[in-house]
């Protein structure tokens, strides 16, 4: 063989990446895993806390839209009664929703994404997906007098408690 043919063969066979190079970028991969995975690791918690806080205002924008409707004339009298809101009938009491009711007017009925317990004139709303003993849930409690705005209570909207 002479020296052209070995010297192409040479430069044809230098195409590739060394062992050495396929290393680096390896660990330098691995690092940045290592620092980019407990990031993410934890959304499920962060995602609960989002979907209870949007619940919650839900719930609100639902307790004034039908006091505003009892109090417009909506229902025989503003303490009791029932209002029509989109096809749903919401019972009321003292003017605002009964306890019962709140959960169809605020469209968290749907059990797939919410639980709720009833227990006398409180209801608890959780996500679905956390146990019934988790403390990742707001209560609602129905109003006690007339001009007596219902009281929901968020204390344990947090990440630790919604995993």
């Amino acid at each position: 063989m002479n020296k052209q043919a070995r010297t192409a063969i040479r430069q044809g066979a230098q195409g590739g990446f060394t062992l050495i190079e396929l290393i680096v970028v390896i660990v330098i991969l691995g690092i940045l895993a290592a620092t980019a995975l407990p990031r993410f690791s934890d959304l499920g918690g962060d995602a609960r806390v989002a979907s209870l806080n949007a619940a919650v205002g839900a719930t609100r924008s639902a307790i004034a839209m039908t006091h505003g409707a009892a109090l417009a004339g909506n229902t025989a009298s503003a303490a009791t009664g029932t209002v029509t809101m989109e096809g749903v009938t919401i019972n009321m009491v003292n003017g605002f929703p009964a306890v019962a009711s709140i959960a169809n007017a605020a469209g968290l009925t749907n059990t797939a994404d919410y639980q709720t317990s009833i227990s006398g004139t409180t209801i608890t709303i959780r996500p679905a997906s956390v146990a019934t003993n988790s403390n990742c849930n707001f209560t609602y409690t129905e109003s006690t007098a007339v001009n007596t705005a219902p009281v929901i209570v968020t204390t344990n909207l947090t990440n630790t408690n919604c995993r």
